[in-house]
């Protein structure tokens, strides 16, 4: 039966137990968010970065790009991606430049302080992307990686389900 075709009627069981995989997927996300998390804020620190502002710099290394479009691709809100923008230009590490696409939206590039920055994670970032690909197999890691860009492809074109919204009090 090819992937995503109607099995027919589905059971409660059918449904718990699809409801079982989703909830279980997504604490790993969300663990697996905190360890990154974690894991990324030390290596941040002795660049004087927090694991936020290297991922605000990190999205806009290869070219700038306006804070909605940073926050679409880090998946969260512009608002938070506007605050540790204006955080990044008063310290210095990156700055807004005209956009030619957009009058009133900036694009954020990072300065030579913040290219500087970066580049002195790079070494333990390399060290751990080492270590995790040694525990893990190449294949295996390459692997994860298509999964988990399968999953966010998936969730990015399925819509809410009417069904699933909170049912307000009346």
């Amino acid at each position: 039966m090819p992937e995503g075709a109607d099995d027919g009627p589905r059971t409660a069981g059918a449904d718990r137990a699809r409801q079982d995989l989703l909830s279980r997927t997504a604490l790993g996300v969300f663990r697996l968010n905190g360890q990154f998390l974690a894991i990324s804020e030390e290596l941040a620190r002795p660049a004087g970065l927090t694991a936020a502002w290297w991922q605000v710099l990190g999205a806009v290394l290869r070219e700038p790009l306006p804070v909605a479009g940073i926050a679409r691709a880090m998946g969260i809100t512009r608002q938070s991606v506007q605050r540790i923008a204006d955080l990044l230009a008063d310290k210095g590490l990156a700055e807004y430049v005209p956009n030619p696409a957009h009058r009133r939206a900036k694009l954020l590039r990072p300065t030579d302080a913040g290219r500087a920055a970066i580049a002195l994670i790079g070494p333990g970032h390399a060290a751990w992307a080492n270590r995790l690909a040694e525990a893990l197999g190449d294949e295996a890691f390459t692997e994860t990686i298509r999964v988990l860009d399968r999953l966010a492809a998936t969730l990015d074109a399925l819509p809410l389900p009417d069904d699933a919204r909170p049912a307000t009090a009346t």
